[in-house]
Parts: C-alpha cells; structure tokens; sequence
C-alpha cells in the first residue's frame, strides 16, 4: 500500500483489515465510503453475510452475500465462521456474520470493515491484533440523537421506538468499561467529518 506526501511515497505494510466501529449515528457509513473510496489508500471492502432478505437498492456483494441458514450452517461446520450475531424479528431470526473466504488476500490487499464491538474482538483474536486495526468513530450523545433522529425522519415509515432502542443498546455495548476491556484507547471524533477524517488518516494510515 502506498502513502503519497507531496513528492514523497511511504510503503505501509500489507495485510490489514481496518475495522470501523461505534454507535449508531455516528457517521460510520460515511466515513467508510470516503476512505473507501480513497485510492491513495488502496483498501478492498471485506464484505459481510447476512440471511436477511435482500432489501430494494441492495446488491449482492456490495452491501452483504445474502445467504440461507444452511449457508451459515455450512460455514460452521467447515470452520471458516469467525463470529455471528442474531436479530429476533417479526418476520424471522435474520443472522449477520463473518466469515474467512477464499476471497480474503491478507497477502496481498488491506480491507476495511464495518462491524460491532463483539465481532471485533472475535475478529482481532481470529486474524491477530497485527492484522485488525480498530478505528472507533465517537459523536457526543446529544449530537448523536439529533443525528439520529434527522435521519429517522427522512425514512419513508419512520421507526422511532427502534431508533431509541438501538440507541440505548448502544450506549451499553459500546460503554467505557467494555472499550477498554477490548483494548481501545484511540477515539475518532465526528462532530466535523473532514476533521475526523483527517486524524483517521495522520493516526491510522500514517499520512501527514
């Protein structure tokens, strides 16, 4: 992977997986598409499984591989599922998982992921704390919920009672006490996003 400085090019070690995380309205998407998108940085998206039904707009291996159970349970057998996480809905158990596809070039090519606090760790201890850089997006609580709630509203059947839901979960998942169980000592703050992304780049990527 290359750096560019002005005239000057940086060789950065291959073989990472750059893991975005943090609670909801927090900018995650965002910041994925940007650096994403970001060829100095020369980053593959590692894309996750899900059995939920494919949504309108969605395409397979871009947003998810929409799978079955079975696929899942397959996965499982063969030992290649690093973590899964289930959602109890109306219309079903749906499953969001990872998985260690022949696809994956740690070799070769640096991924970014987007994922929750859990499945970071069960990835950092599947692949190796070398190879999964944690890159955690912070907004301030009130911030957070406008945010949320501008976004909310702009959805075609508002979901309100789900949006302070997931808020409150959040608020326990990503909590001080299990940040730094899991090892997390940097924090990305969002309040501007080129100056988010800017600090993502300087500390992360090595880019000054």
């Amino acid at each position: 992977m290359l750096s560019r400085n002005k005239n000057r090019i940086k060789i950065l070690p291959m073989g990472k997986i750059y893991f975005l995380m943090g609670k909801s309205a927090s900018g995650k998407d965002t910041i994925y598409g940007k650096l994403l998108g970001d060829e100095r940085l020369h980053l593959s998206p590692y894309v996750g499984y899900t059995t939920r039904p494919i949504r309108s707009g969605e395409e397979e291996g871009v947003q998810y591989h929409f799978t079955t159970e079975q696929d899942l349970a397959d996965f499982e057998q063969s030992g290649k599922l690093i973590e899964k996480r289930v959602y109890h809905t109306i219309l079903g158990d749906w499953y969001y998982y990872s998985v260690d596809s022949d696809d994956l070039d740690l070799e070769h090519n640096d991924y970014i992921y987007i994922g929750t606090l859990e499945s970071y760790i069960k990835m950092r201890d599947y692949y190796g704390a070398d190879k999964v850089i944690p890159v955690y997006i912070e907004v301030e609580d009130g911030l957070r919920l406008e945010r949320a709630l501008e976004r909310e509203k702009r959805q075609a059947e508002p979901k309100y009672l789900e949006m302070c839901r997931r808020f409150v979960a959040d608020s326990a998942d990503f909590s001080e006490e299990n940040l730094a169980q899991a090892g997390i000592t940097d924090k990305f703050d969002n309040t501007v996003m080129d100056d988010c992304i800017k600090e993502i780049l300087q500390k992360v990527f090595n880019m000054l």
